[in-house]
């Protein structure tokens, strides 16, 4: 094959390779999952056997309805405990606002009131019975950090 420009000839393997560092240069482009709290994303994926994408975004959507239903005092509490808790947040899927979501959240003692997390975990790939395994490591790994009543604050919120 010839280059018209330069009229510099190359073989076969020449222009396989030219395509191969192109194509490795292009996939190195793409941004990478950051983690935005490794200690505990490497917890939970060690102990759940989720991966750190899953991880992040199950921590993320269960610390988001903890902070929709404690004191924004109290959440300060809970955020100080966990290093990179704003990335945790930003990648909580985003929560369907479908109306039977929400009529089934409201019938008691029919879901537990971890259920606007249940479809978050849903769309990671996750099985809506992670939602409880998740709790107890992220309530622990509070506790570990801030103490035994900032978890006790966290775990009433993930009731």
């Amino acid at each position: 094959m010839e280059n018209i420009r330069t009229g510099v000839k190359y073989s076969g393997l020449t222009v396989v390779l030219l395509l191969l560092v192109g194509t490795v240069t292009g996939h190195a482009q793409t941004p990478a999952f950051k983690n935005p709290s490794p200690e505990l994303v490497g917890a939970l994926t060690k102990e759940l056997k989720v991966t750190p994408e899953q991880a992040t975004g199950g921590a993320g959507s269960l610390f988001s309805l903890a902070k929709s239903r404690l004191k924004p005092e109290e959440f300060t509490k809970v955020s100080a405990a966990v290093p990179g808790m704003d990335g945790l947040l930003k990648a909580a899927p985003k929560q369907e606002n479908s109306m039977m979501g929400s009529m089934a959240s409201a019938i008691p003692g029919k879901s537990s009131g971890l259920a606007p997390a249940a479809n978050q975990f849903k769309s990671l790939g996750l099985p809506p019975e992670m939602v409880s395994k998740f709790v107890p490591l992220l309530t622990k790994f509070v506790g570990d950090k801030a103490g035994p009543q900032v978890a006790a604050l966290l775990a009433g919120a993930l009731k």
